[in-house]
């Protein structure tokens, strides 16, 4: 019998548990769980840490500390719906923090090269109109924008 949920299991180079961390800090509901660690029976460092479960805004996740053979990209990204443009920032500038990398159209890569889609839910609303010339200048707003600016779109969307 299947579970009634999912987990997502993170691949780290030996940063699951400070990556762990640093997530639960961001996010307002963020907690930790279970720390799994190497025994004498290996392959890692007998007391390193294996596994960290973590969970933030309802999501599981696991840190698996299983080393350098795969690394993250942007092929797979998590989206922040965000209400206003407070939490936009409030978001973005701690994903950066450490050492993280701005990308376009709100996508923003943190210290640990998992990638981020910081999101105004009033833009999903925008581009999804059914009027496609205000759809297109939300759209056309977005494109060369880095972090998302909330008023501008607004502005875009109207014809301002």
């Amino acid at each position: 019998m299947a579970s009634d949920g999912f987990t997502t299991c993170l691949w780290f180079d030996g940063q699951a548990e400070e990556a762990a961390q640093h997530y639960v800090s961001i996010f307002k509901d963020g907690k930790l769980g279970r720390t799994v660690r190497y025994s004498e029976a290996g392959p890692g460092t007998p007391g390193s840490v294996l596994t960290v479960d973590f969970e933030v805004n309802g999501q599981k996740f696991v840190g698996l500390n299983g080393g350098p053979e795969f690394t993250f990209n942007e092929a797979i990204s998590f989206q922040i719906h965000c209400a206003d443009q407070e939490e936009v920032d409030y978001y973005w500038n701690r994903l950066l923090e450490g050492g993280g990398q701005e990308i376009q159209c709100g996508w923003v890569k943190d210290k640990f090269g998992v990638s981020w889609q910081v999101v105004p839910e009033v833009l999903l609303e925008m581009i999804a109109d059914s009027d496609p010339a205000k759809a297109k200048r939300a759209m056309d707003a977005m494109m060369p924008m880095v972090k998302l600016d909330i008023a501008a779109l607004q502005k875009a969307y109207a014809g301002e």
